[in-house]
């Protein structure tokens, strides 16, 4: 028994900053940023809270697949961090929606959601539970700095939601970490100890080449690894859901997958890098434009800081 998804939301900032209005902050312009990367815009929290987004997300989730948050018996986020070191990001949600179950979060950079799909499987596992909600979700614009051009034109805010279910459709899931610090991170920030020598920004710090080799490598042995122990081969499978980092890495991965580019839902125009957000919010926009039909095969597939990768192979099982 692993799950199945029955419902999927998103939460995205209303204000989309485009490439031309971050011009006038970095020595960029939009026909770089397009080129290297793939991304128009990206959207920003403003008037809205990250916990706004998430309660959105889940809200809708909830919604489509047809249950309240009552429901529910374990709610999962994947973030790099909530609005608050602690409560959890989870708990804040439980509260919102009116949810009474155990919550709580995980912290895999951009692979948190499979990780989450991975911690999810084994509550299901041990039949520990029945309706289970994961968050995606990031809100990297107050994890930037907005000087350096090479970071702040890739990140966005923004996330979604999935509703989980008792089912077997979960056909492989395979995780990684190769703990590095050195290649991305983002330090702590403030240390309020008296006895601190050093305080550093928190802002996102990334060897982008470092980074690019590490994606298209992970990408690769992870889809290869998940679409094998799924019995399947890459004939079988009818999209892919890729972390939303970088355009040119999406495309170096599928050349050398040899899965056809117009099976890999692509979010990352509009969204830009919402880290742990990427993934559930493509999802969520393919099935509200109703790519998916029952029974279709998606893998799932990213690479994150930590270093970490994760992939996992899921059949469709909504009308």
């Amino acid at each position: 028994m692993s799950f199945s998804i029955l419902g999927t939301g998103r939460g995205v900032p209303a204000y989309a900053m485009t490439n031309d209005e971050l011009s006038t902050m970095v020595d960029t312009s939009d026909e770089w940023i397009v080129q290297r990367t793939g991304i128009k815009t990206r959207h920003i929290c403003k008037e809205e809270t990250m916990t706004d987004m998430c309660v959105k997300a889940a809200k809708e989730a909830l919604e489509d697949a047809g249950i309240t948050a009552e429901d529910l018996d374990l709610i999962i986020c994947a973030t790099l961090r909530g609005e608050y070191i602690t409560p959890s990001q989870a708990c804040v949600v439980q509260r919102e929606i009116g949810a009474k179950c155990p919550a709580f979060d995980v912290n895999a950079a951009c692979s948190g959601f499979v990780y989450a799909f991975d911690v999810a499987d084994g509550f299901f596992a041990r039949n520990r539970v029945e309706k289970v909600l994961v968050i995606g979700y990031d809100n990297l614009s107050n994890t930037m700095d907005w000087t350096d051009r090479s970071t702040c034109v890739l990140f966005g805010d923004g996330g979604g939601a999935v509703v989980l279910g008792k089912g077997d459709d979960l056909l492989s899931i395979h995780i990684t970490a190769k703990g590095n610090p050195d290649v991305l991170y983002a330090p702590r920030g403030e240390n309020l100890s008296p006895f601190a020598k050093e305080q550093r920004k928190p802002a996102i710090f990334m060897n982008g080449h470092e980074v690019y080799k590490f994606a298209v490598t992970s990408l690769v042995k992870g889809v290869r690894k998940a679409v094998k122990d799924a019995g399947l081969t890459m004939d079988d499978i009818d999209y892919v859901i890729p972390h939303q980092a970088n355009m040119r890495i999406i495309e170096a991965a599928a050349d050398k997958l040899g899965i056809p580019r117009e099976k890999y839902i692509c979010t990352i125009g509009e969204y830009g890098n919402t880290s742990a957000g990427c993934m559930p919010i493509a999802l969520d926009v393919a099935r509200r434009e109703g790519k998916f039909k029952k029974g279709d095969i998606i893998v799932f597939c990213a690479f994150g800081g930590g270093l970490t990768s994760g992939s996992c192979v899921v059949r469709w099982a909504m009308d």
